[in-house]
């Protein structure tokens, strides 16, 4: 049984895992003004931050159309038994809702199923490599939507963020705007809960953020699959994996770049831990 997976670009997936698994990634829009771009597509990450940084203009993001995943679907389901369409939390986006349109007019030439992972990034990235596995093992429809739905339950996020001043800018900042009134030098560290961004302390140094992350890693017993997210701090991801290679396979570690789609709102410097555990 041939069944093909698609996700969208809030997955943060590394192209070269894109290409082995045989995943489809759906590009989500970035606008700046009435400038529209696919993320990754029409504009790499560099030129990206960039811009995020130097632009006067402050980017908003944008779901994809219904007719995107129509697009997506149809050309999928030439060769496919069934289409697993898994994305982005839709607490926090529209996407979801663009696939499931699209389902009601490509539905009936090939099964699709919409799966809301209820999170974003790596840790969507992560829901995503779970499916993409069984699907690469010739399992059925049913039981590769199952290899999702088991492992979202398992997977833990950490954003540490420089600022919430990008979030609050792109309207995404929910109830993480507990922390708005806190001291300015303070870096603000969220998780995902239910689905939305839910604070999940600050710390007043990027080192004491490090530190976070990496005692985050250390508290779940034994981790499956682990991710490291970075925009603008390479050198510091890397050392970061680094220390986590003490305690989880440094060869197995998956590192990940914050596309457009999220970093809009997360901002440079933002960096994610996402991790799958038994």
């Amino acid at each position: 049984m041939t069944v093909k997976i698609v996700t969208d670009s809030t997955a943060d997936l590394p192209d070269e895992l894109v290409k082995e698994m045989g995943i489809t990634v759906v590009p989500v829009y970035v606008r700046f003004g009435e400038e529209v771009l696919r993320d990754r597509v029409d504009i790499s990450e560099d030129e990206f931050y960039e811009r995020l940084t130097h632009d006067p203009v402050h980017p908003n993001t944008t779901q994809p159309t219904p007719q995107d995943f129509v697009d997506v679907y149809q050309k999928l389901s030439a060769d496919a038994d069934g289409i697993v369409s898994i994305h982005l939390t839709g607490k926090l986006s529209g996407t979801c809702n663009s696939a499931l349109m699209a389902r009601e007019t490509v539905g009936k030439e090939c099964p699709i199923e919409v799966v809301d992972s209820e999170t974003l990034s790596m840790a969507l990235g992560l829901v995503v490599i779970a499916a993409a596995t069984a699907a690469k093992a010739g399992e059925s429809m049913d039981k590769i939507v199952e290899a999702a739905k088991q492992a979202m339950p398992k997977i833990r996020l950490l954003f540490l963020l420089d600022t919430l001043e990008y979030l609050k800018k792109g309207g995404r900042i929910g109830k993480a705007k507990a922390l708005l009134g806190s001291i300015l030098s303070v870096k603000p560290v969220l998780t995902i809960k239910d689905g939305e961004l839910v604070p999940a302390g600050q710390v007043r140094t990027r080192a004491k953020g490090m530190d976070k992350l990496f005692e985050f890693v250390k508290e779940v017993a034994d981790i499956q699959d682990l991710a490291v997210v970075y925009n603008t701090t390479p050198d510091e991801a890397q050392a970061l994996a680094e220390r986590i290679g003490s305690v989880f396979d440094k060869e197995k570690i998956r590192m990940a770049r914050l596309g457009p789609g999220l970093g809009v709102h997360g901002g440079p410097g933002a960096m994610v831990v996402a991790i799958r555990g038994a």
